[in-house]
């Protein structure tokens, strides 16, 4: 599928009250779902299927966003956990539930420390290093990008 065909189709959905769109042609299929605040595009062509975010596609004000990333990150001092995906940040199961982790927690290698919604299927993000959260970068329910910063553990 052409590229401007896709970044219009990407558009019309954003710009809408539509929440997802699914176009099949020759040379394959297209599926846009609106997730949050942000279409994801999915394209599986007649073999293959390809799944990538619509600010990866064709948003303009990404290559801003992703240079300020790491320097916003230089600035943190410590390991600094990481988002392995787009979705939408939870810090505990439920809305009533207790947190996973609050600032001052020691906390394990392998210990989930919060959850990452994604087209609505809940995932579990655990501690990649032993140590204490010194800090939590991001607000719940807040939507989040690959590779932003969560957490920092010391």
């Amino acid at each position: 599928m052409d590229l401007r065909k896709l970044k219009t189709l990407i558009d019309l959905v954003s710009e809408s009250n539509v929440s997802e769109l699914e176009i099949t042609e020759a040379d394959g299929k297209v599926r846009i779902v609106k997730a949050g605040t942000a279409p994801v595009v999915m394209m599986q062509a007649p073999q293959a299927q390809v799944v990538a975010p619509a600010a990866a596609v064709a948003a303009p004000a990404a290559p801003a966003a992703a240079s300020a990333a790491p320097a916003e990150a230089a600035a943190i001092s410590g390991h600094v956990v990481t988002s392995p995906m787009v979705g939408t940040f939870y810090r505990s199961s439920s809305p009533g539930a207790k947190a996973f982790s609050e600032v001052g927690d020691q906390v394990k290698e392998g210990q989930p420390i919060c959850i990452i919604e994604a087209m609505k299927i809940m995932n579990e993000i655990e501690a990649d290093k032993d140590g204490t959260i010194t800090k939590i970068l991001v607000e719940n329910g807040q939507p989040v990008e690959y590779g932003q910063a969560l957490f920092v553990i010391e």
